[in-house]
């Protein structure tokens, strides 16, 4: 809507709301004035000179007020209706004249008023223009036929009118002018009242019945107000009261109200259109209207019966004017049936042609159409019913609706139909209702319907739309349920855990969530292929539905990982329910953790579960971040087991999400520094090569170890961008203490994972190398084999393929990985890194010892060299080298060293070694191999 048309809409709400009283004011004013002009009159106001003032120039006062008020209308009004309501103003203006000419012989001159005068002139000019503006205000007919009625019509009123007039005083006024030698313009005069006052009754009449249904309110006024006048005309121009009358008296009081009704009629009516346009549209079927119109012309004719009748009851002989006037009226009369007649007959057959038009839509239609009485009795069903319902038509016509309709909608569906018929047609005209109808079979249709009024009735346009209700169940169903194993997916499973807390058990705190996830499953997917893991999950989900109770809820939230929600039962302490929902939880952990078949073989995963309990206030997102934070718990606590959760763990994530967010800064800030230390030749002492560390010296000046950071990098996804770092500054470091004449290699850990990620494609280390010239055998990558879920066709793929660039692979970790005897049958290794676990306990242990020096056998036997982690102390140099390490890395020759210290160092060159033996141990292929030796020097273990 444009703003100068909301700027009306609402000034017309304010008016009419603000406006509604005041709207009386005119109405009672308009009644007192008349009212005080009729006791004026009644009384005789008071003296004979007033009396003839009030009764001539009051008059014409009105008259002309009702001249000027019709007339400003008129100029202001924008409608096809503006013609009429000028000539009203020209009519009234004429009443005005003519009582003013009259006033004027009568209180000016103090004559009697000459007849005929001039204001028998202006009086005559009275009546043609209020009729044409009553023809204008009239509907007009649209068919040449309907303008020839509209004629016929006004004739019949007007010649009965004269008829009936003519035979009751108009033929002894002419007999009595002709009796008495009247001239012929005074005869005229005597006539003309009457006939233009019987041609405007005619109009009136007709008017009234064919008056337009736009601004009804307004024409009906101005209709009352010529009535009124007419009236008064006509009694004026009886005989009887014509011989008595006198200026001033009460018959000017019908004249006086009629102008200022006039003078009313436009402007009261358009103080508030909406209160007309809602009259219209509430007045649009007239049935008592209708039906007097259609009677006016007998109504005429009967009228100018009694004319006639009147004159044979008297006696007289009657007159050549009556006989004239009635044939013409029977004459139109007959002619006007006549026409009727043929449209009747052309109705009733375009009538018969539309019932059968829409008799074969509704025989034809593919949806049932039902007519039930105001009693709920059905009075008519179309034969659609046989295919949709499967009942015959004439099977349910007689029955009662609520017969067919299912017990548990029919109280809704009569609530909608009684809210439906108590609203007003204008506003909800029709109405649409779904609910399920019998069928022949005995089954339950949802059906749609629309429904509408029917002579107090209803009609109803039904349709079958149950496989329409069932693609919107199962639509519903697949979207909170998981395609795969059919359980709640995490949308549903969340929807449910937010009823569950905000139900009557809102503050019951042994509701809990459980989040589980199945150990191994990647590995098991890998390994038997992706048919076997999704029938693996669709055992998984079975299982677990079968274990929660009835009333809980299991759910699927993606992959491996499985949920359950346990309802609180009510009336348990918070210990007892604790312990219940422990056991259930541990219940389920041995039931997903049993073997499953697969095909022809088992495959074997644990499970990992976390459990959270409700708190008061606590919301659905919130207890299933605590379960998840749980499970994940129990995963880094070794697995196969249930955690329940506690505050500390959300500390946890907190303090490792701050730390990964200052990671994250400080990899962009350049906080990070790259320290080696030595790796020592047991024998020599000299420095065969240096590990690569870094280190992080953050803004506060805390320096974190790899321990404390990488681990949190592992978990972000700041991983790669990491390893890039620190594998592209060892390289460029070793570069250049390369060209500075320092030839030793430098060894850069790497986890597999990181190994086979396919952030790191292959020719990312080769474009290293040849950008920063590193000579071949230079760099060394420890491989950490602490990963199971790795995959070793990957790995061996991706070392096969460094080895292939000159770099050198050590097995870092040694001793204490998942599958280290796996990686010496597949993996291209060339170093074997003992683990510090192992060297730290080497010494005081007799165990400890044995099996260490049992490692270092079968790295000597497979012809790798060996590196010792954690060489702390002198004795733990004196007892590995007595087992045949070749190499240690420790506190006993030095730590992380920065970039000028481990120039000093390479620059000296060695490090003193306790107790340095007389014989070198000898391995097996030679003399003692260098780390920075060549891929020729050192032999490719067997796989």
């Amino acid at each position: 809507m444009s703003a100068p048309a909301s700027a009306r809409a609402a000034f017309l709400a304010r008016r009419h709301v603000v406006g509604r009283a005041p709207a009386f004011l005119p109405r009672i004013l308009i009644g007192l004035v008349c009212a005080g002009y009729g006791v004026g009159a009644a009384v005789g106001w008071g003296s004979a000179r007033l009396a003839l003032f009030m009764g001539d120039f009051g008059l014409s006062a009105a008259a002309l007020i009702a001249a000027v008020s019709c007339f400003l209308f008129a100029r202001s009004a924008d409608n096809r209706f503006r013609p009429a309501w000028l000539l009203f103003s020209l009519s009234s203006l004429m009443a005005a004249a003519g009582n003013a000419v009259w006033g004027w012989y009568e209180c000016v001159r103090e004559v009697e008023v000459p007849s005929p005068s001039l204001a028998d002139l202006f009086f005559l000019c009275f009546a043609p223009p209020a009729i044409v503006g009553l023809l204008v205000l009239a509907k007009r007919p649209v068919t040449r036929a309907g303008w020839v009625c509209l004629v016929l019509d006004s004739w019949l009123i007007g010649g009965s009118l004269l008829t009936l007039s003519w035979s009751l005083a108009l033929a002894h006024t002419a007999h009595l002018a002709d009796v008495e030698g009247v001239s012929v313009a005074r005869a005229a005069l005597s006539l003309a009242y009457p006939l233009l006052d019987i041609v405007l009754v005619s109009m009136v009449l007709a008017l009234h019945f064919r008056r337009s249904s736009v601004n009804r309110a307004a024409v009906n006024t101005a209709i009352a107000a010529l009535a009124l006048t007419v009236l008064c005309d006509a009694l004026f121009t009886s005989p009887l009261l014509r011989q008595t009358y006198r200026s001033g008296q009460l018959l000017d009081a019908g004249w006086f109200a009629g102008s200022l009704l006039l003078a009313y009629a436009p402007w009261g009516v358009a103080r508030d259109e909406e209160d007309a346009d809602r009259l219209a549209s509430r007045t649009t079927s007239r049935p008592i209207s209708g039906s007097l119109a259609a009677l006016t012309p007998y109504l005429a004719a009967a009228v100018c019966t009694l004319g006639i009748l009147y004159n044979v009851i008297e006696g007289r002989r009657v007159d050549r004017v009556v006989v004239f006037t009635g044939c013409t009226v029977v004459l139109a009369l007959v002619v006007r049936q006549g026409i009727m007649l043929v449209d009747n007959i052309a109705l009733t057959q375009e009538l018969a042609q539309k019932e059968n038009h829409f008799r074969s839509l509704v025989q034809g239609s593919s949806d049932v159409i039902m007519i039930a009485a105001p009693t709920g009795i059905l009075r008519y069903v179309s034969p659609a019913a046989a295919g949709v319902y499967g009942r015959e038509a004439d099977d349910l016509v007689g029955a009662e609706l609520s017969s067919i309709i299912h017990p548990d909608d029919l109280g809704r569906v009569v609530h909608e139909v009684r809210k439906f018929l108590a609203a007003p047609p204008g506003e909800e005209p029709t109405t649409r209702i779904e609910c399920r109808f019998r069928s022949g079979t005995g089954e339950w249709l949802n059906v749609e319907s629309t429904v509408n009024r029917h002579q107090g009735g209803l009609i109803l346009n039904s349709r079958d739309v149950t496989e329409r209700v069932r693609l919107q169940a199962q639509l519903q169903h697949n979207a909170e349920h998981d395609p795969l194993t059919d359980l709640p997916n995490r949308a549903l499973f969340t929807d449910r855990v937010r009823r569950a807390l905000g139900g009557r058990r809102a503050g019951d705190a042994g509701t809990a969530v459980l989040f589980i996830d199945l150990d191994g499953f990647k590995a098991a997917n890998d390994r038997f292929g992706h048919q076997a893991g999704d029938e693996l999950l669709i055992q998984a989900a079975r299982r677990l539905q079968e274990s929660v109770r009835a009333g809980d809820t299991a759910a699927r939230l993606g992959g491996d990982e499985f949920a359950a929600l346990i309802v609180g039962d009510v009336g348990h302490d918070q210990s007892a329910r604790e312990y219940q929902v422990h056991e259930i939880a541990d219940r389920l952990r041995l039931t997903l953790s049993q073997p499953y078949r697969i095909g022809a073989g088992e495959v074997r995963v644990t499970a990992s579960i976390g459990v959270a309990f409700a708190e008061p206030g606590i919301t659905p997102n919130d207890l299933m971040r605590n379960a998840d934070l749980a499970m994940y718990r129990a995963k880094a606590g070794g697995k196969d087991r249930v955690e329940l959760y506690a505050p500390q763990m959300q500390a946890e994530v907190v303090r490792r999400s701050e730390l990964a967010a200052r990671l994250r800064t400080a990899l962009r800030d350049g906080e990070f520094a790259l320290l080696h230390q030595p790796v020592v030749h047991l024998a020599s002492g000299t420095v065969a090569a240096v590990a690569a560390q870094a280190r992080w010296r953050s803004a506060q000046g805390i320096l974190f170890t790899p321990a404390e950071f990488l681990r949190v990098a592992e978990d972000s996804d700041r991983t790669a961008e990491l390893g890039r770092w620190l594998l592209e500054e060892a390289v460029e470091q070793a570069a250049d203490r390369s060209r500075a004449g320092h030839q030793v290699s430098v060894a850069v850990r790497l986890s597999a994972r990181r190994l086979i990620d396919k952030g790191m494609p292959f020719g990312s280390v080769e474009a290293l190398l040849t950008r920063y010239g590193l000579p071949s055998g230079a760099l060394m990558i420890e491989v950490a084999d602490s990963d199971p879920r790795v995959s070793f066709d990957e790995l061996e793929q991706r070392l096969v393929a460094l080895r292939r660039l000159g770099v050198r692979i050590a097995l870092d970790g040694f001793g204490s990985g998942y599958a280290a005897i796996n990686a010496l049958r597949r993996l291209p290794i060339d170093v074997l890194k003992l683990d510090r676990g192992l060297v730290e306990g080497v010494v005081e242990s007799a165990r400890l010892h044995k099996i260490t020096s049992g490692l270092l056998r079968i790295a000597c036997d497979l012809g790798m060299q060996s590196v010792a982690d954690g060489v702390d102390v002198p004795e733990q140099v004196l007892a590995l080298r007595a087992m045949g390490c070749t190499h240690g890395q420790g506190m006993a020759f030095s730590g992380p060293l920065d970039e000028y210290r481990l120039r000093r160092a390479l620059v000296r060159g060695e490090f003193p070694v306790p107790g340095s033996p007389t014989v070198q141990p000898v391995l097996a292929g030679g003399s003692v191999p260098l780390l920075t030796g060549s891929h020729a020097e050192t032999p490719v273990p067997p796989t």
